[in-house]
């Protein structure tokens, strides 16, 4: 063929092309070629499709909301030797605490009778469809490790999230949408490693909205909109694109370059979906009032609840809500007046309730599962001004849906609540439970990286079968 400066440049411009997109494979791990996030069929039978986490940031004190100790107000004021962990990490002693009894009222709800105090008279409503874990315990008694643990199942080194391994695991239910996106998180005690990937492939990275401290009115996915083109000019250039992508692949095998490819278009669809999926001016008065939309109180986290219920219905795989923010001290940390408890449940109750009863309205409670708690719980003897230092030697958190069951609890406290002595749960059991309810043995979801196989569990973890339905 002649050369002309017609044909040189077209066959030029193809090169500088290939030399673009081998520069991103380059900084892509290897993956799946075509589609990474495609869904994948589970290891095990699975009882649940994807999981809702809401994340309380700081640590409840379980003995303040789910975990009844009456004990509590017979010694009150009295001083007894409790084994402070976090005092024993910092002086290498312990000694004698004053007990503090709850400043709320516990009362029995539903046919299950569990005890729940006057903080959660939402959440209470729902008791017999969720399960407690009254035993858990975990590593690290600040919030930094102990966040990361919870999230990572490390307290320092950098390894995958739970929803990335989840996502690594099954793959997206819906090909439009990221498979993990987590709603306001926060930038400390952990910050983007507990949404991040770590060694795995970039594509199992979670997907952030807004973050903690800023509005979620104002919240969306970073570059999700392109104000200098129209829809249809979106479209054309993509298709161009794609055109261009499908030529370069012609003839020719590139798992690497097929991924980058894939990723260009999930990119696309989302621009399309993710904005329709994060607008709730659809949603009716009534859902919005029912979730605490539009009362200062409980407007923020209404919103993120009520987007959590939106994603599920998407078939995003795991959505993580988050109650925090980017403070040394995040909001449930109260080392003195215990009593700003009721701040928080206060912006929190009414949306939890509501994500239960809608959930469990439009049949999807059944097969998604709802997980709340924080990274530990607190002592039952009282801190500084009237509050409570943190304890990770025994606190509660609770799930629904998903195949556990309801109106149930697992494990149990000592009499004063301060450490797990009956069914112990440690974070690496629960984490292996959750997975087993998506259908994954935590044992052989496992990625190798720098000569070893990694997984969520590290060399640990039991599966607690006692709470299936």
């Amino acid at each position: 063929m002649e050369t002309t400066r017609r044909n040189w440049l077209r066959t030029a411009a193809c090169g500088f092309g290939s030399l673009a997109l081998a520069g991103l494979a380059n900084r892509t791990t290897k993956a799946s070629p075509r589609n990474p996030l495609a869904p994948l069929e589970p290891m095990l039978p699975a009882r649940a499709k994807r999981v809702i986490f809401i994340f309380m940031q700081g640590g409840p004190s379980h003995v303040d909301t789910f975990d009844y100790k009456p004990t509590l107000a017979k010694y009150d004021g009295e001083k007894l030797e409790f084994k402070d962990a976090r005092k024993q990490a910092k002086t290498g002693m312990t000694g004698a605490e004053v007990v503090m009894k709850s400043p709320w009222e516990f009362r029995q709800y539903g046919d299950c009778g569990r005890w729940v105090s006057d903080l959660f008279p939402h959440i209470a409503q729902h008791v017999d469809d969720l399960c407690f874990m009254h035993s858990l315990h975990t590593n690290g008694v600040a919030h930094g490790p102990s966040t990361l643990f919870l999230h990572t199942g490390s307290t320092s080194l950098i390894r995958p999230s739970m929803g990335s391994w989840i996502n690594y695991g099954l793959g997206s239910e819906n090909e439009n949408l990221p498979g993990f996106i987590t709603v306001s998180p926060s930038s400390g005690n952990g910050g983007p490693r507990n949404f991040g990937p770590a060694f795995l492939p970039a594509h199992f990275q979670g997907t952030s909205i807004g973050m903690a401290g800023q509005s979620l009115k104002e919240a969306a996915i970073a570059h999700i909109h392109n104000p200098q083109l129209t829809r249809a000019e979106q479209r054309r250039q993509f298709e161009l694109l794609r055109s261009l992508n499908a030529e370069q692949l012609s003839g020719h095998e590139h798992d690497e370059l097929e991924a980058v490819i894939s990723s260009y278009e999930l990119a696309w669809r989302m621009q399309m979906h993710a904005p329709e999926l994060t607008d709730i001016s659809h949603e009716t008065a009534a859902t919005q009032a029912m979730y605490g939309i539009g009362q200062p109180e409980t407007d923020d986290f209404g919103r993120q609840c009520l987007l959590a219920r939106r994603m599920a219905e998407a078939g995003v795989r795991y959505i993580q809500i988050n109650y925090g923010d980017n403070s040394a001290n995040p909001r449930w940390d109260q080392h003195s007046k215990i009593e700003r408890h009721a701040v928080h449940a206060k912006a929190t109750d009414q949306p939890v309730g509501a994500l239960l009863a809608d959930l469990k309205a439009r049949g999807l409670l059944e097969e998604t599962l709802v997980w709340w708690g924080g990274e530990f719980g607190r002592n039952p003897f009282t801190q500084g001004n009237y509050g409570r230092d943190h304890n990770p030697k025994g606190f509660t958190h609770f799930l629904a849906g998903g195949g556990v069951k309801s109106g149930f609890a697992y494990g149990a406290t000592d009499e004063f609540g301060h450490e797990a002595v009956e069914n112990k749960v440690h974070m690496h059991d629960l984490h292996a439970t959750i997975l087993h309810l998506l259908g994954l043995d935590h044992e052989r979801l496992t990625y190798r990286y720098a000569g070893r196989d990694f997984r969520l569990t590290d060399v640990e973890g039991r599966v607690v079968s006692d709470i299936f339905a």
